[in-house]
């Protein structure tokens, strides 16, 4: 967010009137992403749906795609154009069906830097700086957006919108815009929550992939 200081004695009042208007925003954009946080750490378990659209018309690129998602705590199995990622709390494992390989990684996905499924429905509780925003009737659902703004000016995205369902206080949909003129939209589809999964939900087999090709990374 880049902000315009005036050296003007009546453009500053007229900033200081704003700024007292947006706190009051900040306040209540805060409270409804601590409601979302606090029903999302409520369920034992989750399962998503969505759809994925990146779109840059300047480089003339309009990609959708479709994927899904089993959240548990840190851990999930992601499937997202044909690739499956299972994360069982200790490894992540990259499943890649067209190669025929499987990478195995240590990488820790419960690193603060690090963006992982996990993370996708509560990665708004730092690092940026949130505003009210507008309001829309999606289907015949109130959807409020809260705008999110990176803290870092190093941060590639200049913008992230995120559409919150008044009525359940779960996300809706995310648009985010990037600095580049890239612009991505996640639309969740369905939304399951404390679903029936199996004790082995998210253990990787290798005997279900015989021909694969096993790349272990560390």
């Amino acid at each position: 967010m880049i902000n315009k200081i005036s050296k003007f004695l009546t453009v500053t009042l007229l900033l200081l009137g704003f700024s007292l208007i947006t706190n009051a925003q900040d306040k209540k954009a805060k409270s409804l992403l601590d409601e979302v946080t606090a029903k999302i750490k409520s369920y034992d378990n989750i399962v998503i749906d969505f759809k994925y659209v990146l779109n840059n018309s300047k480089e003339n690129i309009n990609q959708t795609s479709k994927g899904n998602v089993t959240l548990q705590g840190n851990k999930y199995i992601l499937n997202f154009m044909g690739v499956t990622k299972i994360f069982d709390g200790k490894k992540t494992y990259t499943i890649v069906p067209e190669d025929e390989e499987v990478t195995v990684s240590n990488v820790n996905d419960s690193d603060e830097k690090a963006i992982t499924p996990s993370k996708m429905l509560t990665f708004f509780n730092s690092g940026y700086k949130f505003t009210w925003d507008i309001s829309q009737n999606i289907n015949g659902r109130k959807i409020q957006y809260i705008k999110l703004t990176p803290n870092s000016n190093k941060d590639q995205r200049k913008e992230i919108l995120l559409g919150i369902d008044i009525q359940t206080k779960t996300i809706n949909n995310l648009i985010e815009i990037g600095k580049n003129g890239t612009k991505t939209t996640l639309t969740v589809n369905s939304f399951k929550s404390n679903q029936p999964l199996s004790k082995n939900q998210f253990t990787f087999v290798a005997s279900k992939y015989p021909n694969y090709y096993i790349n272990k990374l560390d």
